[in-house]
């Protein structure tokens, strides 16, 4: 998802010409199969560019890519490879914003929805690829409960459903997975809520889920929210509010469609928005379940993570990829 964006500056590691920039590889083994014959692949095609090999990073159960990430910023890296699920990513993202070392995504795990939505590629050549190219963008994250995400902030259903997705059948059928879990939830009661945005009056409303995106591109390909961009300052704000099947039906049917309108989908935007519940719900960020709560409240931190890009053979500015000026 590109869209349109302010001219930006290039990254601080962008100013060595054709100098090869240090690397590291942050991956999840319990995610990616053949961690070894990666990590000769991603080396390989570093060398033949005359890139140093990349320092080799492991999640752990105890730490899954956060400190990683902050070991590579100290040790002066450039650029940090991610290869795992939405997880793994949003670990890494946490440890890389606010520097100036940038972030690439490799394909791994069942969502990589940042990667989707940032029209990365999907295989690791070229991903890789990416990477030596020195196309690069910033955008914003969102922060919530002391973390950051870069996808997607929501309660509700969804978390229900990012919770109940069994990892094996994730594993096996991908996004299949979600469906299934999201199946079980539709008879789960309302929420009422209230929803604050950028200090303004409180909305109270019944709800199914409140999403709150800096992407729009879900699972399947499916744009839930069709202006999200990353690069705005703001977040765009869904509450989902179907009662019956027929409510069901008219929602996804429009959602398919891509119409700007659609019947249960309130759209709201905003650099600071507050959810209020009720009573306890299940939270996501990124597909990361929280601690059931009754409040998830989100502040955007703009233009505070770089990240690797497809460079195109022309474009006005970094934040669309463009040259680097290298």
């Amino acid at each position: 998802m590109t869209g349109t964006a302010t001219p930006t500056e290039p990254a601080p590691q962008q100013r060595h010409g054709d100098d090869p920039l240090r690397t590291a590889v942050v991956v999840n083994p319990n995610r990616v199969e053949g961690t070894e014959e990666l990590r000769a692949q991603i080396t390989e095609q570093l060398a033949a560019a005359g890139w140093p090999a990349p320092a080799w990073l492991e999640t752990t159960a105890d730490d899954p890519g956060t400190g990683q990430a902050r070991q590579a910023v100290e040790d002066g890296v450039d650029v940090v490879l991610v290869c795992g699920g939405d997880g793994t990513v949003r670990a890494v993202v946490e440890g890389l914003v606010g520097t100036d070392t940038a972030l690439a995504v490799l394909p791994g795990g069942t969502g990589n929805l940042l990667a989707a939505n940032l029209d990365v590629p999907t295989n690791v050549p070229d991903g890789v690829d990416t990477v030596l190219q020195r196309g690069r963008r910033q955008i914003d994250v969102g922060r919530a409960d002391g973390q950051v995400f870069a996808v997607m902030a929501g309660m509700g259903l969804d978390a229900a459903t990012m919770d109940d997705a069994p990892t094996k059948l994730k594993n096996r059928a991908g996004s299949i997975a979600y469906v299934f879990s999201a199946l079980k939830h539709l008879a789960d009661d309302e929420m009422r809520v209230e929803v604050v945005v950028d200090g303004g009056p409180p909305l109270r409303r019944h709800a199914r889920s409140v999403l709150i995106g800096n992407v729009g591109r879900l699972q399947g390909g499916v744009t839930l929210l069709p202006d999200a961009q990353p690069d705005t300052g703001v977040m765009e704000v869904a509450i989902i509010a179907p009662r019956n099947v027929g409510h069901w039906l008219q929602l996804l049917v429009g959602i398919a469609l891509r119409r700007s309108r659609v019947p249960r989908r309130e759209m709201l935007r905003g650099a600071h928005v507050v959810v209020r519940c009720d009573r306890p719900q299940p939270r996501q960020l990124d597909g990361d379940v929280l601690e059931p709560g009754r409040t998830l409240e989100v502040k955007v931190e703009p233009s505070s993570l770089w990240v690797c890009v497809h460079q195109p053979d022309s474009s006005p500015d970094l934040a669309e990829g463009g040259p680097s000026n290298l």
